[in-house]
């Protein structure tokens, strides 16, 4: 252990400073004596302290970059600051979250948007979220998510960081190469997993070659709507692959998107019946196919009316798409996991769990082999089979079981490996190659994480303009890094500093995530951001965004009856409601309308009911309106549940449900 001496090296000495304010607050009033105590006495080595002052955020201060997270089985998306890796807000997605009041008495008719002929979906797999983009940049307007266990799709706009819409796949009821976006939002683009009859219908699972389906789904966004038009999507077939991760292509790619496939064996698993289980016969080629998509030219057939409806969506059929020339495939090193497109959009970098390497493809050679046809067969359904050394650029050995991969801005690539638990940073070449001292498609140094990374991000790492001086490791496994808290252990995100070449690359951060198991994120910088502070004004409903003019201002506070119908008309302000007394007959249908008339910025009012499970949140601005069914009799206090005041606890009244005759 390197303790803080009278020769500390300079840039410690810097690092000891910054931390003399970390600690008091007072650095005047401190000494280098206070920092060597206090580092020896808790044991801090220099490097220690150097990582305190690169990621230590005073109060008041605020991040230079936002990570959108995805919360795994939380069903959530995770909002953190970098470099503070400080959790700024969870956004309600799939999930009911009860803060919020998300599936509490708002929330509910985007939930149900979700639903499977009316069966309640109210969880989620979220893993894969896509900031919007515009010529492949981050523009900081809206964010997409996908829920892998139900094949929904989720759209946010980041002016109040509030889900507004979920959209459900007919076709299918897995999802994992999705989202991502075109470089435009022209698309949000889901990719299926696990193959299924369409619909999800019940097919034996001797039939898989011939009624299991693959497919990816082209989602039509509309930007000033800020909504999915499912009326313009449609949906290409795909082999009964399970498709896996995808990027779309962007300046030199642009027009296509390219899909990682596993499970070309197409093995149905056994076990019992003395057939491989799926680890194993999912795993036996040498080789698996990566899906090259003409994404411009499926639009066109679209367009032109060459679908088939199923389940009432249009589909372009896999016969037709190999007859249009818009899908190709060519082999990809074997259970393939990252597929990620290089910021100039020349390259695609391709990783597969069982291979050491990173295989790097030429888009210039994958266009000239579609021109000239140059293939090396058909795989079993018909695509061409783009030849793969015709394609091929370069392969560099990284380590064992690399995944996925991000760029910096200076010419060099970051890959995950999952069995070595660690990050490697290796180079680019072609006009890449300029940026770095080392050589062209050089593997450069690894750093070690704990442990089990999958996923990682860099600062706007998968747009065209990587900005690049952090790295986020997304650790599946923290075992000994925190304190146990019983079997059941957090995540574990670390911070990693590549702000220098070479072979500088530390661990600065260690932030334990304990909510469910996050697979991806992007990271934007914060100025791209523009949440409102308050609601554009008194009576705004997030849902629509846009005025309500059922909404109650001051002085329209009031109840009506209509026969067995209530409506309650209600404002919020410190430190009351009002009306704060309503009373409604059992059985009566109660439809309860609340606004927050606050301006103030962070003049939060919760409004609670007990028994009917109701909880809301409202910011300035903002109106909301519940129904329930007054079926309970009985006396119930009602009360903002967020604390708004020093007389915060007389914020309240009473809903008195009176008996039925």
């Amino acid at each position: 252990m390197l303790f803080l001496t009278g020769r500390t090296p300079r840039r410690a000495t810097a690092a000891a400073l910054v931390l003399i304010g970390l600690l008091t607050g007072h650095a005047a009033a401190q000494s280098m004596n206070d920092v060597q105590k206090i580092a020896k006495d808790r044991g801090l080595s220099t490097a220690d302290l150097l990582a305190a002052a690169k990621t230590y955020t005073p109060s008041g201060q605020k991040d230079d970059y936002i990570m959108f997270s995805s919360g795994g089985h939380s069903g959530q998306v995770f909002v953190i600051g970098v470099p503070s890796m400080r959790h700024l807000r969870t956004i309600a997605v799939f999930t009911p979250e009860p803060w919020q009041g998300w599936g509490y008495g708002v929330g509910e008719e985007i939930l149900e948007e979700g639903y499977v002929d009316g069966k309640a979906n109210l969880w989620g797999d979220t893993h894969h979220p896509a900031l919007s983009e515009t010529n492949g940049d981050y523009d900081g307007q809206f964010l997409f998510i996908n829920d892998k266990i139900n094949a929904r799709v989720a759209v946010i706009d980041l002016r109040d960081f509030e889900t507004k819409q979920i959209i459900k796949n007919p076709l299918t009821v897995s999802d994992h190469g999705g989202t991502f976006v075109t470089p435009n939002t022209e698309y949000v683009i889901e990719g299926g997993q696990y193959s299924v009859p369409w619909g999800f219908k019940y097919a034996p699972i001797s039939e898989y070659k011939e009624r299991y389906k693959g497919s990816v789904t082209l989602w039509k966004f509309n930007r000033k709507k800020g909504r999915i038009m499912e009326d313009e999507s449609f949906a290409i077939e795909l082999p009964p692959y399970w498709q896996d991760l995808a990027d779309a292509g962007k300046l030199a790619s642009d027009g296509f998107i390219f899909m990682n496939s596993i499970n070309t064996e197409m093995a149905t698993g056994g076990i019992e019946d003395k057939k491989p289980p799926f680890e194993a016969g999912a795993s036996c080629n040498a080789t698996d196919f990566m899906h090259i998509i003409d994404w411009r030219k499926a639009e066109e057939v679209y367009k032109a009316g060459k679908v088939t409806r199923i389940e009432g969506f249009p589909v372009i059929m896999l016969e037709t798409a190999i007859e249009e020339g818009l899908l190709h495939v060519t082999p990809e090193p074997r259970s393939p996991h990252g597929v990620d497109v290089a910021p100039k959009g020349d390259f695609v970098v391709v990783s597969g769990k069982l291979d050491p390497h990173v295989t790097i493809y030429s888009v210039k050679n994958i266009k000239a082999a579609i021109a000239n046809k140059t293939y090396s067969g058909k795989e079993p359904f018909g695509i061409p089979i783009l030849d793969f050394d015709s394609v091929i650029e370069a392969q560099v050995e990284v380590g064992l079981g690399p995944l996925h991969t991000q760029f910096g801005p200076d010419g060099y690539a970051y890959t995950s490996l999952f069995l070595d638990s660690a990050v490697a940073r290796w180079t680019l070449g072609g006009s890449y190659g300029s940026g770095t001292p080392e050589p062209d498609w050089t593997l450069v140094h690894k750093t070690p994480v704990q442990y089990n990374v999958g996923h990682i991000g860099v600062a706007e790492g998968d747009t065209v303009t990587p900005d690049g001086t952090h790295l986020i490791s997304f650790n599946k496994w923290s075992v000994d890094r925190f304190f146990p808290t019983g079997p059941l252990l957090p995540q574990n995100f670390q911070l990693i500093d590549i702000s220098q070449q070479g072979t500088e690359m530390p661990v600065i951060y260690d932030m334990p995530i304990g909510m469910g198991e996050p697979h991806y994120a992007q990271i934007i910088k914060a100025d791209k951001l523009n949440p409102w502070k308050v609601y554009p004004d008194i009576g705004w409903d997030p849902a629509t965004m846009t005025l309500d003019p059922m909404a109650p201002k001051a002085k329209m506070e009031r109840v009506v009856r209509n026969g067995n119908t209530v409506e309650v008309y209600m404002t919020a302000i410190r430190s009351h409601f009002n009306p704060e007394h309503v009373t409604v007959k059992q059985g009566d249908t109660v439809i309860w309308r609340i606004t927050n008339v606050e301006r103030a910025v962070d003049a939060t009012h919760g409004f609670s009911i007990p028994v009917y499970n109701i909880n809301l949140s409202l910011e300035p601005g903002e109106t909301a309106t519940i129904e329930f069914i007054a079926d309970t009799p009985g006396t119930f206090p009602f009360y903002c549940s967020e604390f708004c005041s020093a007389l915060h606890l007389e914020m309240m009244g009473y809903l008195l449900v009176e008996p039925a005759d």
